[in-house]
């Protein structure tokens, strides 16, 4: 058992190192060919935070570990909102631009509609189900292309230090190889998180959407951590509602596209599917008690981020205890 959990938490760190390492990479070399900062935020660094649950729920689609491949996007979002998100909202309530909030929630609700309605009536997620879910991506994507070539351009600023002596060969260097630590480190995560399940007679379902959700969404926790002691929460909640469509679009459409499989039901309540009365019902809840009221109201209060810590604390509780 200690091989296991020693390669798992090896796991846990080259993926948020190889994340770390991909985005500084990207980015360097976004802004050699003087791509915008905005677009780079929007699709590169969203893009990057993401990459360990893209890594995690491909390998495991295409391992045969659909309870992971299915939980993890979803129990990443849950964890994201009612946890990382929450921090900041609890600690220091962030200002909200609620007007740029809304097409990215939109895009999200879109999604989960389709994810939702599938996993109800369907009970099978099919490889069309996928490619839709990867379109309703792409078109999130186009759409920030076309609003950042709007903006007009922004004046030249001094180069720093660093991007002075910036190697383009060490940009190359960082992106490789911080792609390949992802790859590894999810190879790892999945390995060993099936044979920890197996060991404790927990459910791969449960293990996706706790600790492996847990484990992909650290990137996004850091930069919570940061933008809270740096005074951008706002950063911080968009870059959460981004990771969440990604998530969904990306993570789920990837993962279905790869393997279709059917809705697991290692867990049951009252002889219903618990994913279809808890995982999925939870996932729409958080996101919508966090960004509704920022939409209509423009703020967001800190009991909203208390009651979403006390929310997560209870579905930790549920998914161990109940």
């Amino acid at each position: 058992m200690l091989v296991p959990v020693l390669l798992f938490a090896l796991g846990l760190i080259l993926l948020i190192k190889g994340g770390d390492w991909f985005v500084d990479g990207a980015t360097g070399i976004a802004h050699r060919f003087h791509i915008p900062e905005l677009l780079i935020g929007a699709t590169v660094v969203a893009a990057g935070t993401t990459l360990p649950e893209v890594m995690v729920s491909a390998t495991s689609a295409l391992s045969g570990h659909s309870q992971i491949a299915y939980g993890n996007a979803m129990g990443s979002i849950i964890c994201n909102t009612a946890l990382i998100a929450a921090i900041t909202i609890a600690v220091r309530p962030p200002k909200v631009d609620s007007a740029s909030l809304k097409v990215p929630v939109l895009f999200f609700f879109g999604a989960a509609a389709v994810y939702t309605l599938v996993a109800v009536f369907l009970g099978e997620f099919t490889r069309w189900v996928g490619l839709l879910l990867l379109g309703i991506f792409l078109g999130y994507m186009i759409y920030n292309v076309l609003r950042v070539k709007k903006l007009p351009e922004p004046e030249p600023a001094e180069k720093s230090p660093v991007e002075q002596y910036s190697s383009p060969i060490r940009d190359i260097v960082k992106l490789v190889v911080g792609a390949a630590c992802i790859a590894w480190g999810a190879d790892l995560l999945v390995d060993n998180g099936t044979l920890i399940a197996q060991a404790l007679g927990v459910p791969e379902s449960v293990i996706a959407l706790t600790f492996v959700a847990l484990g992909t969404s650290l990137p996004e926790l850091v930069t919570a951590i940061t933008s809270l002691v740096k005074g951008h929460g706002s950063l911080s909640l968009g870059n959460i509602i981004g990771a969440n469509l990604f998530n969904l679009g990306l993570v789920s459409g990837l993962a279905v596209t790869l393997t279709p499989f059917t809705v697991p039901a290692s867990k049951t309540i009252a002889g219903m599917n618990a994913s279809l009365v808890v995982d999925i019902p939870l996932m729409l809840f958080v996101m919508a008690f966090m960004t509704l009221p920022a939409i209509f109201r423009g703020k967001l209060q800190r009991w909203q981020g208390v009651t979403l810590l006390c929310i997560y604390a209870a579905y930790i509780g549920f998914q161990f205890f109940g």
